[in-house]
């Protein structure tokens, strides 16, 4: 029986695989054939910045880990492949969108997310103005901003989280993936880890409020909304105005050589009066008369309009590249857009195993670098420390001039 729920679990596994569909997949393993595919675009001139294919200098090898990498600091980057057969809708489906980049220039200042479009996208003019799905991915600059973006385009609007969603900020590969989900839901993986999830509803703006304020309702002239009134029996004490707020210090005394003539009167320091306990204030007691915070009436939002599917995009055509970067240096590799979160986990596992080998590398090289930092230093002191023990002594001019008198008292 136990085999048999085994070969059960894989049959319905393989099923799951097979009805899956995958809309897009790019790994760049035919070198300059991704050329055929994607297209630059021209929308910023010579500001554009250029692709060129790269495994970067660390990584878990040489051809499986080409990507596209930006060559130039100060560009914008904006490129777009079609896919082979647009995906018409995706109601009733889960949409994953994954990808991978690495930032091995440590990214100071810009971009590196990717962008969903419809089919019908002019990938020659394609920029920062040209109308997406989905915008997903890391953006770092400074110290203030780093953070996954989660956006989506709703009726014309372009949607952000609510949430803050961190990003990596190192110099390795990093997979990000996004599943939307036909239940109105979301989940974003770091290299297939859940670091954030959520309602669709909750966590971003589709949708009017259903409720809005009467601009008719008017707080009434005799509403009492102070909860807390003065105790009209509480009186100020008798004198309670004559304390006053410093008095000497009872404890500091004339110094013994003070001259009244020619220092004047001595005064003792003032100190805070340790009996003034300020302006006095009447007790406070809850007022009869409040009724409470005053609201006003809410009425049906005619603004509000129902929608069940908040998930479903419409028509995806296209995905691409559209980012500025101050310095230049990113890879991005492994682009996938799929309907299963099982395929998508695969295809990451796979790529996790380069990623440990890149991380090793990574990480002897920059041990080799502090130990040869080290060594530097080391050997600049030694350098220095032999080099002041070589120049001569400096004769002490103090011991000349002490010698002087001597000479000239044995002359």
């Amino acid at each position: 029986m136990a085999r048999m729920s085994v070969l059960t679990a894989l049959a319905l596994l393989l099923v799951a695989f097979v009805a899956a569909d995958v809309f897009f997949e790019e790994t760049f393993e035919d070198g300059d054939g991704y050329k055929s595919r994607w297209v630059e675009s021209k929308w910023k001139g010579k500001d554009q910045g250029p692709f060129e294919l790269s495994a970067g200098t660390y990584n878990g090898d040489q051809e499986l880990d080409k990507g596209l990498k930006t060559m130039e600091d100060y560009r914008w980057y904006d490129i777009s492949a079609k896919f082979p057969t647009p995906l018409e809708t995706n109601k009733d489906k889960t949409l994953v969108l994954q990808y991978s980049v690495k930032h091995e220039q440590k990214l100071d200042c810009g971009g590196g997310y990717i962008k969903l479009f419809g089919s019908d996208i002019n990938q020659e003019e394609m920029g920062g103005e040209t109308d997406y799905k989905i915008m997903f991915g890391p953006d770092i600059c400074g110290t203030s901003t780093k953070k996954t973006h989660v956006i989506f385009t709703y009726k014309g609007k372009n949607l952000l989280t609510k949430k803050d969603i961190k990003c990596e900020t190192d110099e390795l590969s990093h997979i990000y993936t996004l599943v939307l989900r036909p239940d109105n839901t979301y989940e974003v993986f770091i290299d297939w880890k859940s670091v954030e999830k959520g309602d669709l509803y909750e966590d971003f703006d589709f949708l009017e409020p259903k409720k809005i304020r009467d601009p008719e309702s008017i707080k009434p002239k005799d509403w009492v909304d102070e909860a807390e009134i003065d105790d009209p029996e509480d009186k100020k004490p008798d004198g309670y105005d004559d304390i006053p707020k410093q008095i000497a210090d009872p404890e500091a005394k004339q110094p013994e050589d003070w001259d009244e003539d020619s220092d004047g009167t001595w005064e003792a320091p003032m100190i805070d009066n340790p009996e003034y306990k300020g302006p006095w204030k009447a007790k406070k007691i809850p007022n009869p008369a409040y009724k409470g915070k005053w609201e006003p009436n809410m009425i049906p939002n005619p603004a509000f309009v129902d929608d069940k599917e908040v998930y479903v995009l419409g028509e995806i055509g296209a995905i691409g590249i559209e980012v500025w970067q101050v310095k230049a240096g990113s890879i991005y590799d492994n682009l996938l857009v799929c309907d299963s979160e099982e395929i998508a986990k695969a295809r990451a596992e796979k790529i996790q195993e380069r990623m440990a080998i890149e991380k090793t590398l990574k990480t002897r090289a920059d041990e080799d670098a502090r130990k040869a930092a080290e060594e530097e230093r080391k050997k600049r002191e030694a350098e220095e420390a032999a080099k002041k023990k070589d120049e001569p002594e400096e004769e002490d001019d103090d011991d000349e001039e002490d010698d002087e008198p001597k000479k000239k008292e044995d002359l």
